[in-house]
C-alpha cells in the first residue's frame, strides 16, 4: 500500500494566486494504473472546484509508457518491462526506481491559459532544481526535455545526454502527467526503448554526473524552486535568471 504524505510545513511552497496546492510524496513505488486513476479523479475534482491543485512526487516500478506520438519501432524490447499506452504527449519513456516522477495537476485556466508557457515553466523548474546540485540543465531546440552537456562532467566534447523528460496532458484546462527526473535509476533500463524517439543521444542522471544526492534531497530542491517558477513574478518564465557561479 502506498503511503501518501505531505512535506513539512517549513518546506511547503506558497500557493499561487493565494490558492493552496496539495503536495504528496509517496514512500513506495506506485503502480502505473493506480497513478493514472488517481490523476483522472483529481483532474475532475479540480475542475469541479472540490479539490485543490496537486503536485505528486513518486516513483514507479520499472515500466515503459507510450505517449500519443510513440512509434512502434521505438519499442526495442517489448517483453522487458510492462508497457502502458498513455494519454500524455510525447513518445516512449521509461519509469522506474531512482527516478523522481512529479505529476503536476494545475488549473491552467486560472493561470493564464497558456499551455506552451506551462511546459516552459516545467522546464525551468527542472533547470533550477538541477542548479541546486551544480548541474547545468539546458533546453535544446527540437528536443523535448532537459539536457546536459557531458564535457564538464568528464564526458566527450559535444556529448549531450537527457536527464529529464516532460510529458503532459491537459483536459479542459486542467493539467496532469508532468516530469521525470533521473536521480539514480538503472540507466541500462532505457535500452529497451528509443527514449522520446531520439537515438543519437543517451541518458544520464544526477548521481551519474557525480552528485551523490538522495531522493529526499531532490524533493527538497523541487519544493524550494517551485515558487520561483510557478508563483509571483517568476511565473511564466519571463524573468531573467543567472545560474549560480559555481556551475561549470
Amino acid at each position: 500500500m502506498t503511503t501518501v504524505t505531505s512535506p513539512p510545513a517549513s518546506q511547503t511552497p506558497p500557493a499561487s494566486a493565494d490558492r493552496p496546492i496539495e503536495w504528496r510524496i509517496s514512500d513506495e513505488p506506485v503502480p502505473y494504473p493506480d497513478a493514472i486513476a488517481e490523476m483522472e479523479a483529481r483532474v475532475e475534482a479540480i475542475r469541479a472546484g472540490t479539490a485543490p491543485e496537486m503536485v505528486w512526487l513518486l516513483e514507479h516500478p520499472p515500466l515503459y509508457t507510450a505517449g500519443t506520438s510513440a512509434r512502434d519501432e521505438d519499442l526495442l524490447e517489448a517483453d522487458r518491462f510492462p508497457v502502458y499506452r498513455s494519454g500524455r504527449g510525447g513518445q516512449y519513456t521509461y519509469h522506474g526506481p531512482g527516478q523522481r516522477v512529479a505529476y503536476v495537476m494545475l488549473d491552467l485556466k486560472a493561470r493564464g491559459a497558456d499551455i506552451r508557457g506551462f511546459v516552459r515553466d516545467l522546464e525551468e523548474w527542472i533547470i533550477r532544481t538541477l542548479a541546486s546540485f551544480n548541474i547545468r540543465g539546458e533546453r535544446r531546440e527540437g528536443r523535448v526535455g532537459i539536457w546536459v552537456d557531458k564535457q564538464p562532467y568528464g564526458g566527450l566534447r559535444g556529448q549531450e545526454d537527457k536527464i529529464a523528460a516532460i510529458g503532459v496532458r491537459v483536459r479542459r484546462w486542467v493539467s496532469f502527467h508532468g516530469i521525470a527526473l533521473n536521480v539514480e535509476p538503472d540507466l541500462s533500463h532505457f535500452g529497451g526503448i528509443v527514449p522520446c524517439g531520439i537515438s543519437e543521444h543517451g541518458v544520464t542522471s544526477i548521481v551519474a554526473l557525480g552528485q551523490l544526492v538522495t531522493m529526499e534531497d531532490v524533493d527538497s530542491a523541487l519544493i524550494a524552486t517551485w515558487p520561483e517558477v510557478f508563483g509571483g513574478p517568476m511565473r511564466g518564465g519571463e524573468a531573467a535568471w543567472t545560474p549560480p557561479s559555481a556551475l561549470p
